[in-house]
């Protein structure tokens, strides 16, 4: 958010200001709703936007807050709509034989890194978290019997319950066979000569080992969160409930979830499909 009222300063100001120099509280409709205006020239993305105009949104009602401005002027420098329209879904889901590939590049990978690489990709793409959640898990909120896996530092501090079932869980076991059921950091790092450092990894350094093993791999650039979206896509094909996979993910909406929605247009196809329209051909004409 500082970055984006740091932007609307200079929008406001036409480069010469930054955010310490506006001052916020005498901004009016026709400043704010110049904003929105030039957010739509300049074809920023929807969602882009409409941060834009909350954290506007938000400076102004603290400046009422703290009786910098009238209920009144707040209300009419507020009033600006957000921006609408629909956008095709971003990143993009990994097909199964990709996903193939990645395992098999970590189970070549005989040190203890291949293994644990493995399981990082198997919570990623088997359980839906975010690689910042992957990377704050504890071995303590692994539930091996029931396969529970705890999310303590979910995005917005919200925790949730996921499971590692399957190939998930058999890849899981498979490391901490290596790293052992101290406690500690369910993903640590592992240095040099297959020594493992019971410290935990960032996030940067999830991003960076999944990475090493697409190079290996051979495969298309992707992100942590393509694994997300793959997991998110896989579950709506398998028929489960939106409502459902909105709890799994850890999505505050459902609107969010159907943004991570990358069946694409075969699903659209198979979906018309199923409609029985009654139509009969009339015969052909004499």
């Amino acid at each position: 958010m500082g970055a984006t009222l740091a932007e609307i300063a200079r929008m406001l100001s036409g480069g010469s200001h930054d955010v310490d120099m506006i001052p916020w509280a005498s901004l009016r409709y026709r400043q704010t709703s110049g904003v929105r205006a030039l957010l739509i020239e300049q074809r920023r993305a929807r969602a882009t936007a409409n941060r834009f105009i909350a954290a506007l949104r938000g400076v102004l009602r603290e400046a009422w807050r703290l009786g910098q401005m009238t209920a009144e002027e707040y209300q009419q420098a507020a009033d600006i709509a957000l921006v609408t329209g629909s956008q095709l879904p971003r990143g993009r889901r990994l097909a199964r034989e990709e996903v193939e590939a990645l395992f098999a590049c970590c189970g070549n990978d005989r040190t203890p890194a291949g293994a644990r690489d493995a399981a990082i990709l198997a919570v990623l793409v088997g359980c839906g978290l975010r690689r910042s959640e992957a990377a704050g898990l504890d071995v303590s909120d692994y539930a091996r019997v029931t396969g529970e896996l705890r999310v303590r530092v979910g995005k917005g501090r919200k925790e949730r319950v996921v499971y590692a079932l399957g190939g998930t869980a058999a890849a899981l076991d498979d490391w901490l066979v290596v790293r052992g059921m101290g406690p500690g950091r369910l993903f640590v790092r592992v240095r040099k000569g297959g020594r493992l450092e019971l410290r935990g990894m960032t996030d940067q350094a999830i991003y960076a080992a999944l990475d090493r093993r697409r190079v290996a791999a051979g495969g298309r650039r992707f992100s942590p969160h393509d694994l997300r979206r793959t997991f998110i896509t896989d579950l709506l094909e398998a028929g489960v409930d939106l409502a459902l996979v909105q709890r799994l993910a850890g999505h505050a909406s459902l609107t969010t979830t159907a943004r991570y929605d990358h069946r694409g247009e075969t699903a659209k196809r198979k979906a018309a499909a199923m409609l029985v329209v009654p139509y009969r051909r009339c015969g052909a004409a004499s």
